[in-house]
């Protein structure tokens, strides 16, 4: 489980987030909606320490975080899919995924068969290099990779964007897997409403850096969220 407390974030001498309380929990995809500009992707990258939050907590399984870089927030369970996916174009597909094993033990520096089972195109791809790829497969290896970290928390930042339809289908099925593995709590950053409203178990929405609304699927209607994230 992931826990932020009072979170604030600054950029500069503008305040992004105000006081955001927010919780995921293993085995749950927990949404996070809101029109643009209201600070999804900022809460994001405070959670994985690309953006040092300015005050409050944020207590993963139960212990409070001190303020680390995103590669200690990496090595404490955090993957990030970010937006844009951020692969790494000169590298192949292997040596895309291998990144990941900068915050595994070398016992643990392999690509478990499972990764190809869900992304059997990157096993096909594995010696082309990452700027080779579709954009629906750069995402699929963003994914991967990220997979690849055994993650406590696994942070997504609009992974249907750009993405044709198969692919969306897709990644959709990987999310419902890694949910019913149990071990992972899937944070969602989505725009595309019904992706993300048949995959969630809770919502929170964002409005100008602060929750506007939360609450679990069986308390909150379509109707009551689409009013709310739509422009």
């Amino acid at each position: 489980m992931i826990e932020t407390k009072g979170l604030t974030l600054h950029y500069g001498g503008s305040q992004i987030l105000h006081g955001i309380d927010f919780m995921a929990a293993a085995g749950e995809v927990t949404c996070i909606m809101g029109t643009n500009g209201v600070g999804k992707t900022s809460f994001l990258k405070a959670l994985a320490g690309t953006h040092p939050r300015s005050g409050g907590e944020i207590v993963l399984d139960g212990r409070v975080l001190p303020r680390l870089p995103p590669q200690e927030m990496a090595a404490r369970g955090l993957a990030v899919v970010p937006q844009g996916r951020m692969i790494f174009p000169l590298l192949t597909v292997q040596e895309n995924l291998e990144t990941a094993y900068a915050v595994l033990p070398k016992s643990e520096h392999c690509i478990p068969d499972e990764i190809y089972d869900l992304f059997p195109v990157l096993k096909d791809m594995s010696r082309r290099r990452g700027g080779d790829l579709s954009g629906g497969q750069q995402q699929q290896l963003a994914i991967a990779r990220a997979m690849l970290m055994r993650p406590k928390v696994l942070l997504l930042d609009e992974p249907t964007e750009g993405i044709q339809p198969n692919i969306i289908q897709q990644i959709g099925r990987v999310i419902t897997y890694l949910k019913s593995r149990g071990d992972i709590a899937i944070v969602l950053v989505e725009q595309y409403f019904d992706f993300a409203y048949g995959l969630a178990d809770r919502f929170y929405v964002l409005r100008r850096g602060t929750v506007a609304m939360q609450g679990s699927r069986s308390e909150l209607t379509q109707a009551e969220l689409r009013a709310e994230v739509s422009v």
